[in-house]
């Protein structure tokens, strides 16, 4: 595998080495050797680097049109995620939660696909949330912290501030009912500092 850097520091897109032949193909999703030596690599080897170690996987099905986000859980149950689409196609998105950060409120999209096999990386401290492209889409991910309820953030996919392009048009956008009442950047309280 190979982690490249986006336009976000800490924020990387997951490349895996595919191997194809006549019967179809191989890869390996995830090293945690591989992942952690790279990873460490990009931040600059810090000497209180701690490896990220994954410890929940969660998968979900939708319909196109269909959008979920911006999500985060705050600390101490924050959570970085590695996620990636193993059927159909999703804008995946990262937005920098982190008071004080330089890239507060920027935010950094993929495409990922079941073609592609590309994944994301989402460190905590980032708002994630994605949109379904084709008519269905099997999402997956990886958390490095268990799931807790009570301490669920989120931040409106629809704000405008931030500027995102979803690629499917806002009329069509199917939401839940949790999803319709996040803040927008400029009301939110972020847990997060820099």
């Amino acid at each position: 595998m190979r982690l490249i850097e986006t336009k976000i520091p800490g924020v990387v897109v997951v490349e895996p080495k595919v191997f194809h032949d006549d019967r179809g193909y191989f890869f390996e999703s995830f090293s945690d050797r591989d992942f952690n030596e790279q990873y460490r690599a990009i931040l600059g080897n810090p000497a209180d680097y701690e490896p990220v170690v994954f410890v929940q996987d969660n998968e979900s099905m939708s319909s196109y049109g269909v959008m979920r986000g911006l999500h985060f859980q705050c600390p101490p149950y924050a959570q970085a995620k590695l996620v990636r689409c193993i059927e159909g196609s999703v804008l995946d998105v990262a937005v920098d939660i982190r008071k004080s950060s330089p890239t507060y409120g920027q935010w950094v999209a993929q495409e990922l696909t079941g073609d592609n096999h590309l994944q994301f990386f989402i460190p905590r401290g980032f708002a994630h949330g994605f949109a379904v492209l084709t008519p269905t889409a099997m999402f997956l991910y990886k958390c490095d912290n268990l799931y807790n309820h009570a301490s669920e953030g989120g931040l409106s996919i629809m704000d405008e501030q931030l500027g995102i392009d979803w690629r499917i048009p806002v009329s069509e956008a199917l939401l839940s009912e949790k999803d319709k009442h996040h803040p927008t950047l400029r009301e939110l309280s972020s847990p997060f500092v820099y």
